[in-house]
């Protein structure tokens, strides 16, 4: 079946249509109007608490936050209506004791995907972790509360040629699935390139499911050292900053803009590779660096990504493994790849900290030039995460704040210091391309909704 956004009653099927779809799919750049849960134009989703302070400003599209999945019996009764939570998933993480599972927690995790069916339900279930595929084979009947989501393939759009067979594939393995939970399928950045057709692209994206991801592994894979280089996405990727934080946020960019195309909006996730993410046959280019880890996610989130998804093999080159976080935890020091694992850690510790604010619906605004921000507001503050963009190297930067948030001291969270703003307007330094700052600014009296 042809997945749907909006709410079909327990045993209906429908067909997603392409009615409303964005003229010529527009980059979302350009501010669509914002959707409800349910796909049409809107409000944008969750309505502001009475009294709760707002900025004057444009709204950045987005799918609903966390009423996105009210529509999914199966998804809600897990909690993930719950503003505090954001799904960190892993990829292919074998689980067989309560100590694995809660080094993955430790490290930010609460999500799989890719789940043998002879892993115990128990495991799950007393840890409170959830799991995106089929039911486990002594689970309970109907996969259980912790089962949040299908799994409908993995690259299918590389794998299967041509698309029209491809997609006869996902209709069939998706006419098994019901409507309890959400399906969710990663695709390969083919999805978000120029070469694919768009009406091929736009059904892989469109038509199937209700979660969507493109892998594409920017600081390990040889594509941004070839020459003649060429920007692979319908978005420019630059050869000078083609292997940094910026390119993973393009690739969000780009799948956005492909999945706003039918006027619907779904949760958008992004793959970030934990040590290696190219094929075991490829040249072996390089591991990515533990501040590349927290940069590749911060950019992934700054532009929009509503999960991040760490891919936990290392098939290629001096570190290679089937489970990275497996092996940082029983080789600890001695694994060549902990520093990374650690990382990931660092960086989805910061993410459930934030959770409730990375659950509100963004603000469009330019803070300045050479910077990647994202504006949110929660609780009578603002939140600016930000990083310098693709246009020139890192250094120091100049913030112009919106009307509405108070002249005085920044918070810099998660670095122990503070900032001063001068009429409005204040200057941090980010010392790498992968570096990250989120401030933390007091909305002023005045700024109501």
């Amino acid at each position: 079946m042809l997945r749907h956004r909006g709410w079909i009653p327990r045993g209906g099927r429908s067909l997603r249509t392409r009615a409303g779809a964005v003229a010529g799919g527009l980059a979302l750049l350009v501010l669509l109007p914002a959707c409800t849960v349910d796909g049409r134009a809107g409000s944008g989703g969750a309505s502001a608490a009475p009294g709760a302070q707002m900025l004057d400003l444009p709204r950045v599209p987005w799918e609903g936050g966390p009423q996105y999945w009210e529509r999914f019996p199966g998804t809600k009764a897990a909690g993930w209506t719950d503003p505090g939570f954001f799904p960190v998933v892993i990829w292919f993480d074998g689980i067989s004791s309560d100590a694995e599972v809660e080094f993955d927690k430790d490290h930010g995790i609460n999500t799989y995907v890719g789940v043998d069916p002879s892993t115990p339900y128990r495991l799950f279930a007393d840890n409170d972790v959830y799991w995106i595929g089929e039911p486990l084979a002594d689970g309970p009947a109907g996969g259980g509360t912790n089962l949040v989501g299908y799994f409908l393939d993995d690259e299918t759009d590389g794998r299967i040629t041509p698309p029209a067979r491809g997609r006869a594939h996902l209709r069939e393995r998706a006419a098994t699935l019901d409507e309890d939970r959400f399906v969710y399928a990663n695709y390969t950045y083919l999805v978000v390139a120029q070469d694919m057709p768009e009406t091929d692209a736009g059904s892989y994206v469109n038509d199937f499911t209700d979660v969507v991801s493109v892998d594409m592994y920017w600081y390990t894979i040889p594509h941004c050292g070839q020459e003649p280089f060429r920007s692979p996405l319908i978005l420019p990727i630059r050869q000078q900053t083609c292997r940094t934080a910026s390119s993973y946020g393009t690739v969000v960019e780009a799948l956005r803009q492909r999945d706003a195309a039918d006027g619907k909006l779904q949760p958008v996730w992004q793959f970030v590779e934990l040590l290696n993410g190219d094929g075991a046959d490829a040249p072996f280019i390089r591991n990515v660096e533990p501040g590349e880890v927290r940069g590749a996610v911060m950019s992934s989130l700054i532009h929009e990504a509503r999960g991040i998804v760490y891919f936990n093999q290392s098939l290629n080159g001096t570190c290679q493994g089937g489970n990275v976080i497996r092996m940082a935890q029983t080789q600890q020091e001695g694994f060549c790849g902990s520093a990374q694992v650690a990382a990931a850690g660092e960086v989805n510790a910061q993410i459930h900290e934030l959770a409730p604010v990375l659950n509100t619906q963004s603000y469009a605004h330019t803070f300045g030039s050479g910077l990647d921000t994202m504006l949110k507001v929660h609780d009578g503050n603002a939140y600016v995460f930000a990083m310098v963009d693709e246009s020139g190297p890192p250094g120091k930067r100049e913030f112009a704040l919106p009307a509405g948030l108070r002249d005085g001291q920044v918070e810099v969270l998660f670095e122990n210091r503070q900032l001063q703003t001068h009429d409005g307007r204040f200057s941090d330094t980010f010392t790498d391309e992968h570096s990250y700052h989120v401030y933390r600014i007091p909305l002023a009296a005045a700024a109501g909704g």
